[in-house]
């Protein structure tokens, strides 16, 4: 059983529900993001989402966008991101760790370390779920297998304009859980979303 089936078995015995918190890597420096890490697993967070900088987010809002150019400007990648899940798992061996983030990123990784680099190396590094807010479970069924097959969950995301076809899908193509968009922004948005 890995890390998320794991913590949300054990949330389910003791009749809890699961906090999921959210951290933009590298902002305002590695130190601190590792620090807040260890901080958030220590002080009851469930599972951790590691935001990977990306200098084009198509669904987040003005705070992670700023967080992440900060980043950015400092030289944080994933490489980095990876180094930052490695050393906190010398540390806790137990918290989820989720990388959200962006194809971008993943695609160019592969290129420059070679095919499925970046699926290997954040198993190796400790990470157990990832989601890549533009890729929709139709368009990476090979993806999501690999991924599956390194130990760690594809996660995707609904919108409340989802159609119950596409609740189907996403529960099929994905594993871990679920990523619910609360909020509709604009029409643009929740199109995006939604395909």
């Amino acid at each position: 059983m890995n890390r998320i089936d794991a913590r949300f078995a054990q949330l389910q015995r003791e009749g809890r529900k699961a906090l999921v918190v959210y951290i933009g890597a590298g902002d305002p420096d590695l130190a601190t993001s590792q620090a807040a890490l260890l901080s958030l697993a220590a002080n009851g967070a469930d599972v951790l989402e590691v935001g990977v900088p990306f200098s084009d987010p198509s669904a987040d809002g003005p705070v992670i966008q700023k967080a992440g150019d900060r980043a950015l400007a400092y030289g944080i990648g994933l490489v980095q991101v990876l180094a930052m899940v490695r050393e906190f798992r010398q540390t806790n061996t137990n918290t989820p760790v989720v990388l959200m983030g962006y194809a971008n990123p993943i695609e160019r990784y592969d290129q420059k370390h070679g095919a499925d680099s970046f699926i290997k190396d954040a198993a190796s590094a400790g990470v157990d779920g990832v989601l890549v807010v533009d890729y929709p479970p139709e368009e990476c069924a090979e993806f999501a297998t690999t991924v599956r097959s390194a130990g760690l969950d594809p996660i995707f995301l609904l919108a409340p304009t989802s159609t119950e076809k596409r609740f189907g899908e996403v529960a099929a193509a994905g594993s871990g859980y679920i990523y619910y968009v609360s909020l509709k922004r604009s029409e643009e948005h929740t199109s995006e979303l939604q395909s």
